[in-house]
C-alpha cells in the first residue's frame, strides 16, 4: 500500500470514530423523567429510583440515559415540559408525582409508555381503563390516601387530646391536596374538630398561611401530602416550630427535618417500584401488560424531640406503633 492510500484510509478511519460514538450514544434509550418540584427536593427518591432500574440491570449513564424535566413547583409548566420529551422521542416517559404530572404525560402521547404513581384513583383519572388491566401505553402504581388521612388525623389527636380546632394546609393547584383536604374537612366534626382551610402553592404563599395560623391560634395543623410542600418540608417545618403548632404530616420527609409526625405511604418504595417498571418497559413488557401496583407500606414516624419542645407526651401506643421514633 503506497503512503497515499495509507494516509487515506487513516483518514477515513478517523473519521467514522466520532460517528461510531453518536450511534452508539443514540442507541442507548432514554427515559424522560417528569416531575412537579425539583432535583434537590426528591434527592432522596430518585436514588431509590435509579435503585429500582439497577433491579432490572439499568444503569444511568451505562445502558441507559435520563431526561429529566423538572416544573419547580409550577405546574402550568408541565404540558411544554413534556411536549419535549416527546419530541425528543424518549422510550418511556416517568411521573411519578401528582396525578397533574401522569394527566399531562398521557394526553400528549398515545404511543410512548408512560409509568406514573398517584395518589388519587387512577381509573377515575381516566389513566388506565382498570388497575388489573391497564390497557393502552399508561400504568404505574397507586398509593391512596383517603384512608390514611382519617389514620393521620386520629395520631394527631392522640398527640394533642384537648385539640378543638385544627389548621387544614392545602394547595388549591393539585387535586390530590384538595381531595385530601375534603377528606379531612368531612372527618373532622366526627372527632369532635372544626377546621380551618388555608390554601397555598407557593413559598410566599406558605409564609402568609402562617401569618394567619399566628392570628387564629388553632390547637393543630395537618399539612395534605403533595410534591410541592414536599419540596417545603424545611419551611414548613421551622415556621411549624417557631410558632410552636403541633403538626401532621404526610412522609417521613417531614420529622426528619424536625417536624413533629408523619404517616403515610411509603413514598421512596413507590419511587423504587416505578423505576422497576420502566425497566421491564425498556426490556420489553408492554404497559399494558402490567397491572397497576398498589401500595402497601406504610410507615408512622414520630419525632420525640420535637414532642417534648412542644410540652407533649407521646402516648407509650404510639411509640410501639411508630415506624421509628427520631430522639
Amino acid at each position: 500500500m503506497n503512503r497515499r492510500a495509507f494516509l487515506s484510509l487513516l483518514g477515513g478511519a478517523a473519521a467514522a470514530w466520532p460517528m461510531s460514538a453518536d450511534a452508539q450514544q443514540q442507541a442507548m434509550p432514554v427515559i424522560g423523567f417528569l416531575h412537579p418540584a425539583s432535583a434537590d427536593a426528591i434527592a432522596n427518591r430518585l436514588r431509590l429510583f435509579h435503585r429500582g432500574l439497577r433491579e432490572t440491570g439499568l444503569v444511568e449513564g451505562e445502558n441507559v440515559t435520563i431526561a429529566y424535566r423538572w416544573a419547580e413547583g409550577h405546574i402550568d409548566r408541565l404540558p411544554a415540559l413534556v411536549a419535549e420529551l416527546v419530541q425528543r422521542r424518549v422510550a418511556v416517559i416517568v411521573a411519578p408525582a401528582a396525578s397533574e404530572v401522569a394527566v399531562a404525560a398521557k394526553s400528549a402521547t398515545k404511543s410512548i409508555p408512560v409509568v406514573f404513581a398517584v395518589s388519587e384513583d387512577p381509573v377515575r383519572l381516566g389513566l388506565v381503563a382498570s388497575l388489573s388491566r391497564p390497557g393502552g401505553n399508561v400504568t404505574g402504581i397507586n398509593f391512596y390516601n383517603g384512608e390514611l388521612n382519617e389514620k393521620r388525623l386520629e395520631f394527631l389527636r392522640q398527640l394533642v387530646p384537648g385539640a378543638k380546632r385544627i389548621a387544614l394546609l392545602v394547595n388549591p393547584n393539585l387535586v390530590s391536596s384538595v381531595e385530601a383536604g375534603h377528606d379531612v374537612d368531612a372527618i373532622a366534626p366526627a372527632m369532635g374538630l372544626e377546621t380551618l382551610v388555608l390554601n397555598a402553592a407557593s413559598s410566599r404563599e406558605i409564609d402568609a398561611a402562617f401569618v394567619t395560623i399566628a392570628r387564629e391560634r388553632p390547637d393543630a395543623l395537618f399539612v395534605t401530602g403533595n410534591a410541592v410542600f414536599n419540596s417545603r418540608r424545611l419551611q414548613l417545618s421551622l415556621l411549624a416550630a417557631r410558632h410552636a403548632i403541633p403538626a401532621a404530616y404526610s412522609s417521613r420527609d417531614y420529622p426528619e427535618y424536625g417536624g413533629l409526625m408523619s404517616y403515610g405511604t411509603d413514598v421512596g418504595d413507590a419511587y423504587r417500584q416505578v423505576g422497576v417498571y420502566a425497566g421491564r418497559i425498556l426490556r420489553g413488557t408492554k404497559p399494558a401488560d402490567l397491572p397497576v401496583m398498589q401500595a402497601s407500606k406504610f410507615e408512622l414516624v414520630i419525632n420525640h424531640q420535637t414532642a417534648r419542645v412542644l410540652g407533649l407526651t407521646v402516648p407509650d401506643k404510639l411509640i410501639v406503633a411508630a415506624d421509628e421514633v427520631i430522639e
